[in-house]
């Protein structure tokens, strides 16, 4: 039952792969007022303290993966950090680091990680700056796997 499917789209068998540890760091930049970063930093928000939120929600995204990205396979994820720090005086980075031992990567847990805390500090943030962007979702490195190591 291997043969793809006739249109195209499927989830890869990951069975024949070597059990390894795998590591990803992605990251994410929430832009905005100058007020509104100082606000974010300073916990003076409505909704109360966004980076606390954040790092909740960027790790209950990691842990929630593959029911939000159709083909990812699930994964015993190990660890998750989150990082929410000032970049700019516009611009704040939210850096997410996955850890699991599995057969495939953890780099689409580490991106939604990133993107789902950076979406929370927008929420938690849009009454006083309805202008702000998420901007640079990327992954900066990877470990693990058949394909080797990443980094940007």
């Amino acid at each position: 039952m291997n043969a793809p499917s006739p249109h195209g789209i499927r989830m890869v068998d990951v069975g024949d792969k070597t059990v390894s540890r795998r590591t990803a760091r992605a990251t994410a930049r929430l832009r905005g007022s100058p007020e509104s970063i100082r606000r974010i930093l300073a916990g003076d928000l409505a909704k109360g303290d966004a980076i606390s939120t954040a790092r909740i929600a960027g790790i209950m995204a990691a842990k929630r993966t593959s029911d939000i990205i159709p083909l990812c396979h699930p994964l015993p994820i190990e660890s998750v950090e989150i990082d929410v720090s000032g970049d700019t005086a516009e611009t704040i980075l939210i850096e997410a680091a996955v850890r699991a031992t599995a057969r495939t990567g953890v780099e689409m847990e580490a991106l939604c990680a990133a993107s789902a805390a950076a979406l929370t500090i927008y929420d938690m943030t849009k009454s006083i700056d309805s202008g702000m962007t998420i901007e640079q979702v990327r992954l900066e490195s990877k470990t693990g796997g058949t394909r080797g190591d990443y980094s940007r």
